[in-house]
C-alpha cells in the first residue's frame, strides 16, 4: 500500500468524467501535457490523499481517454466514479520549465491590476469549459472571475507570489440596476 502523501504536495492530474460500456470501464479527462501519461505516475490519489486507484488506461473515445480502475467490475460502480478527481504527489511530475508552472502554484497569490492596486487572492483555476478561469477573493465582495489567458492575465511571478491582471474594459464595474 502506498504512504499517504502530505496533502499539500498533491497535484490534480484528471478527473472521471463518466462510465463507458458495461465491464466498468470510465471516461477520464487528463490535465497532464501528454493525456496518457496519467496512468504512468504510479497510484493516484483521491483529493484527500487517503484512496490510492490503480488506473490502466484502454483507449480513447471521443476525445477523452478510456481506462479501468482495479476493483470497478461494471457500469454501476464506474458511475459512481463520475466527479473523483486525480491526484499524484508533485515530485513524481516533471519540474516546469522557468516560465511554466502548475495551477496550484497559483493558490494563495496575490492579485493585483496593473497600477499595483489589489484584487485579492487566488482561491482556484477552474475551468468551465470555454478556458481556464481564476477565482479571485477577498477585496470584491462575491469574488472576481478572471479569464486565465495570456491577455488578461499578462504576468505571473511565483517568486514575488503575484499575479498582474490586466482586465478588458468593464469586466469590474458593478451591473447596472434595473429598471
Amino acid at each position: 500500500m502506498a504512504t499517504k502523501p502530505p496533502l499539500a504536495e498533491l497535484i490534480c492530474v484528471g478527473a472521471v468524467t463518466g462510465a463507458r460500456g458495461i465491464k466498468g470501464d470510465i471516461r477520464i479527462k487528463s490535465f497532464t501535457d501528454d493525456p496518457e501519461a496519467i496512468a504512468s505516475y504510479g497510484p493516484l490519489y483521491d483529493k484527500t490523499g487517503t484512496k490510492t486507484f490503480d488506473l490502466q488506461i484502454t483507449g480513447q473515445a471521443k476525445g477523452q481517454l478510456v481506462g479501468r480502475i482495479k476493483g470497478t467490475p461494471d457500469r454501476n460502480a464506474a458511475e459512481k466514479l463520475k466527479g473523483l478527481q486525480f491526484f499524484v504527489p508533485r515530485d513524481v511530475l516533471p519540474a516546469p520549465d522557468d516560465d511554466e508552472f502548475y495551477f496550484s502554484d497559483l493558490i494563495g497569490l496575490r492579485v493585483e491590476d496593473r497600477e499595483g492596486k489589489s484584487l485579492g487572492t487566488i482561491q482556484s483555476v477552474d475551468d468551465y469549459g470555454a478556458g481556464n478561469v481564476l477565482e479571485i477573493v477577498g477585496v470584491v465582495a462575491g469574488g472576481l472571475l478572471v479569464p486565465f489567458t495570456k491577455q488578461t492575465v499578462p504576468r505571473v511571478d511565483i517568486g514575488k507570489g503575484l499575479v498582474v491582471v490586466d482586465p478588458p474594459d468593464g469586466l469590474f464595474d458593478p451591473p447596472e440596476a434595473q429598471a
